[in-house]
């Protein structure tokens, strides 16, 4: 029985490395063939929007520069070492989706850590969803940062569902850190094997955000 056991806890572990393994190769090509599209710099005269976003494999990069190309708005990257491309930084990933969030000082080290969004009138942050949660670094840039005043749109990129109750408890977080009001936008991407192209992507971005008049 012990032996039948062991073969079978052997066959599970091997099939959750196997997974992790595959996620973090389809992660990988993602971020290479997303890594050159729609390059953005923020222009000198940019308007009072900011974006501000975290991506691991590059798909809410990708929307992120899309919609600051919308809004002419200045961009910001947050890194999070914690989380880079690999093995090791998709088990931190899963382990932290949602352990995190109730422990301000379990957050994860984000780069830069503050922003000062004083020039700004609208700031968006985008964010993956991991385990139907904003993905920590997120949240740790709220946590460390004031809105004061200030117009927060949230927007997501995932692959299966989001849960109401994560998103409204990074509203309330927003909201006490001073936002005058908050909005959550997000587009569907589907399942890793399945997933809308990036193009499709951004068309769904301009009619569901922007409205079809959004398009070139």
């Amino acid at each position: 029985m012990l032996k039948y056991l062991a073969i079978f806890l052997a066959a599970l572990l091997a099939a959750a490395l196997l997974g992790l393994f595959a996620i973090t190769w389809i992660e990988s090509r993602q971020a290479r063939q997303l890594a050159g599209k729609q390059p953005y710099v923020s222009p000198p005269t940019a308007s009072r929007a900011a974006v501000v976003y975290f991506s691991r494999s590059g798909n809410t990069a990708l929307a992120a520069r899309h919609v600051a190309r919308r809004l002419k708005a200045q961009l910001f990257t947050l890194e999070a070492p914690d989380y880079q491309l690999g093995t090791g930084g998709l088990a931190h990933a899963l382990k932290d989706a949602n352990a995190l969030k109730e422990k301000p000082e379990s957050l994860p080290g984000i780069i830069p850590r503050t922003i000062d969004l004083t020039p700004f009138d609208t700031v968006w942050l985008g964010s993956p969803v991991w385990l139907y949660s904003p993905a920590p670094p997120i949240w740790a840039f709220v946590e460390h940062n004031r809105f004061d005043g200030l117009h927060v749109v949230l927007f997501n990129t995932f692959n299966s569902h989001f849960g109401d109750e994560h998103i409204a408890a990074l509203k309330t977080k927003v909201m006490a850190h001073g936002a005058k009001s908050f909005e959550h936008r997000y587009v569907l991407r589907g399942r890793m094997t399945r997933q809308l192209t990036p193009e499709q992507m951004l068309l769904a971005i301009d009619d569901e955000w922007f409205g079809p008049q959004a398009h070139p």
